[in-house]
């Protein structure tokens, strides 16, 4: 059990605004510290904050946040419940139960998000699953308090292999991941250390819709793999048939490996960062043949900025080096796609670099449109909740 501080066991009673009362009786799961029109007294994170109706009568409860303006997240509402270990537990099994389809023997997946956060009755809390491993990340220090009790709900059950039945073995590990805002705490806890289990030496490889992935989620973004786009990347394998197909900001390749799989001529994987077009190369390689190397080629392709490998009768190409240039210098030499895929980072962080971030998406949809084969496809997708 890590040395945590627990909750204050005198709850905070809030009363609130009558749209904040509205909002959470519709099932809103924060509510901002701008609603809050009483409060009985201070607490700490974590402390449980209990919200009452203007009629007095039970609301919410949640956890407490003082220094956010996300002042409570919201982990029951209507009805009133003891907050604890059965309590997350009952939270848990029910999530777990929820993705019991993604383990059937037939998906091929054991890579997935187990705890969406606010859709799951955990705000400001993700749990990820790769193979037997869990890895839980924070993002509001309202968690501390009640780390222990979840990691004592982590459902076994939910990390045995990809089927059941074949009797693969039990969950053997737990990371922890934290938000920037969390990375300097008082309790110890690091960004990336193994909480339970064996420490990880090597990178896991998971499955996915029957590809397999390799995934770091000790310096990996988010948990390691954008688990959430699992089915868009499934839709980009459905309409990759016959297509040259482009992928910006490819990250470790998720997107790339659905096309080749999904029938693409060929493959274009490009990222800024080395280390991932690396590992999409790698992901390739995973899932299908790597080409020989020719005799008079074997020394110079360690030096080589574009990495080739072969699925089926097409082929895969990294490139390592700016989107906005890369797709600039695409659009001059005349290269087309029949499909183009942008799933860039967030450009808007906080509300000020808004303008520059919708110039940003605009310039790169531009530079998509640019290098598109007419009736192509264009995929997109945006991060910046802003």
């Amino acid at each position: 059990m890590l040395n945590l501080p627990t909750p204050s066991q005198k709850r905070i009673a809030l009363r609130v605004t009558s749209a904040a009362e509205r909002a959470i009786k519709r099932g809103h799961p924060w509510l901002f510290e701008s609603a809050i029109t009483e409060q009985s007294h201070q607490g700490k994170a974590g402390d449980l904050a209990v919200i009452f109706d203007k009629k007095r009568k039970f609301l919410a409860i949640g956890l407490y946040d003082p220094d956010s303006p996300i002042r409570v997240r919201i982990v029951q509402r209507l009805k009133p419940a003891t907050v604890g270990q059965t309590f997350f537990k009952a939270k848990l099994d029910a999530a777990n139960a929820l993705r019991q389809p993604l383990r059937d023997a037939k998906q091929l997946t054991n890579g997935y998000r187990l705890v969406h956060g606010e859709n799951d009755g955990f705000p400001g809390l993700v749990i990820d699953r790769y193979a037997a491993t869990y890895v839980v990340k924070l993002y509001t220090p309202a968690w501390f308090a009640h780390l222990n009790d979840v990691l004592a709900s982590l459902p076994p059950s939910a990390l045995s292999g990809i089927s059941p039945q074949r009797g693969e073995s039990q969950p053997h590990r737990v990371i922890l991941r934290l938000s920037d805002r969390l990375k300097k705490n008082p309790f110890g806890l690091e960004d990336g250390m193994t909480l339970q289990g064996e420490a990880l030496n090597a990178p896991i490889i998971f499955h996915e819709n029957g590809l397999r992935f390799e995934v770091d989620p000790i310096h990996g973004q988010k948990t390691g793999f954008f688990l959430d786009q699992r089915e868009n990347r499934a839709r980009v394998e459905m309409l990759a048939k016959g297509k040259r197909v482009l992928n910006v900001f490819s990250y470790t390749g998720g997107f790339s490996v659905y096309a080749a799989r999904g029938g693409a001529t060929e493959v274009t994987s490009l990222d800024a960062s080395k280390p991932a077009t690396d590992a999409a190369e790698r992901n390739f390689n995973l899932n299908f043949s790597p080409p020989p190397t020719p005799p008079d080629k074997r020394d110079e392709s360690l030096t080589l900025p574009h990495a080739w490998g072969r699925l089926g009768g097409g082929t895969h190409k990294t490139i390592t080096g700016d989107a906005f240039v890369e797709m600039a210098r695409m659009k001059e030499e005349v290269q087309r796609f029949g499909m183009v895929i942008i799933d860039p980072p967030s450009f808007a962080r906080k509300a000020s670099q808004t303008e520059g971030a919708l110039n940003a998406y605009q310039k790169l949809t531009k530079l998509g449109l640019d290098i598109l084969n007419p009736g192509g496809i264009l995929v997109q997708a945006s991060c910046s909740s802003r």
